[in-house]
């Protein structure tokens, strides 16, 4: 057992044959709710991910619970792979039986049949993630076929959770069953993104004399879509503009680079609500964005931001239009939005109670 550095209170435990993890999260907040009894909730998810312990966003949402009273316990999942997710029922419903939660909510489609098979008594909330619903992009410009395994999945577990959550309308789309639907896109915590533009370009061994245009995905990952931006690399390196792709990269340092940089650009062929979009604009870092998911959206009109087709001249022409703005105004749009984690938290919340019958 070890303290975690991620948030105070916090403890992970790990089991001797590594297939899954638990983190408990003590709530310090709870006094603030002197006159509610305290839910307990159990996340489960996925434990996998190369560069971190627990999805960023996943762990946001779970920090951003805590803060409205809600008690947070993190159930996740190792071994990766069908089987690695198989192997974890037996250990969930364990979990489950020897403690006590008010409910569970579930991250992504598989974690969801996790929990589902683990026949917990307490109500069960699905988050669907975007690549559960929509399908895993195998190449660029070839998306996913409609009823690929993991959409097949999406569809049949649905009669098995009480809600189901789905980041942007276009993953809405999927959830037959409207009775349990909610859409909830997760929120950006302005306190770390505070929008005041701090130059960490000393920080990120940055060049004060270029221009700097971000790119935060996977530079392998087919659906991200980096080479899009690579094809107009050379265009913008004559008008001295520079790409970065630093993935992996911390939380923190991703906070450094939105405050420092000239713009952020995504050119995923598809997407739910992608938190970097959120994320640039509570920084006030200028975006130019394809057209997919809620971006259109969420940005909509506001200074400093553009939406490109997948036409390379499209793409050079906005980044362009972008630069030349003088005013960025994406953190008075996001708040004007309610795209906080306190207002999401607290809608979230909302969903847990009415699940509970509170």
């Amino acid at each position: 057992m070890r303290k975690s550095n991620q948030i105070d209170n916090t403890i992970t435990e790990g089991t001797g044959d590594g297939n899954y993890a638990i983190e408990f999260s003590k709530n310090k907040n709870s006094a603030a709710y002197p006159t509610e009894k305290a839910i307990k909730v159990l996340f489960v998810s996925s434990g996998n991910l190369k560069n971190f312990d627990l999805a960023p966003f996943i762990k946001v949402q779970g920090e951003s619970l805590v803060q409205v009273g809600i008690n947070v316990t993190y159930f996740k999942v190792k071994g990766k792979g069908s089987k690695g997710y198989i192997n974890n029922i037996e250990n969930l419903r364990n979990f489950i039986k020897n403690n006590h939660f008010d409910l569970i909510h579930a991250h992504f489609t598989l974690s969801g049949w996790v929990a589902a098979l683990s026949f917990p008594k307490q109500p069960l909330i699905l988050s669907l993630m975007g690549t559960d619903a929509l399908g895993r992009v195998k190449s660029q410009w070839k998306i996913a076929k409609v009823f690929n395994y993991l959409t097949m999945l999406t569809y049949l577990i649905q009669p098995f959770v009480k809600k189901i959550i789905a980041k942007s309308p276009n993953i809405d789309r999927h959830v037959w069953i409207k009775s349990k639907s909610h859409i909830l896109p997760n929120g950006v915590d302005l306190s770390k993104f505070d929008g005041k533009r701090t130059d960490y370009s000393e920080d990120l061994n940055l060049d004060h004399d270029k221009k700097y245009i971000l790119f935060l995905g996977k530079r392998d990952d087919k659906n991200k879509n980096f080479q899009f931006l690579k094809e107009i690399e050379s265009d913008l390196a004559k008008l001295n503009f520079q790409l970065i792709a630093p993935y992996p990269v911390s939380h923190p340092t991703i906070i450094k680079y939105l405050s420092t940089v000239e713009m952020v650009v995504v050119c995923s062929l598809q997407e739910g609500s992608p938190n970097v979009v959120k994320e640039a604009m509570a920084s006030n870092c200028k975006g130019v964005f394809t057209d997919v998911g809620d971006i259109r959206e969420v940005v909509g009109n506001t200074p400093g931001y553009a939406i490109t087709s997948f036409k390379k001249e499209d793409l050079l022409d906005n980044i362009l239009k972008v630069d030349a703005m003088t005013v960025c105004k994406g953190r008075e749009r996001l708040i004007e939005k309610k795209l906080d984690t306190k207002n999401i938290a607290l809608k979230l919340k909302a969903i847990y109670l009415d699940a509970l019958n509170i």
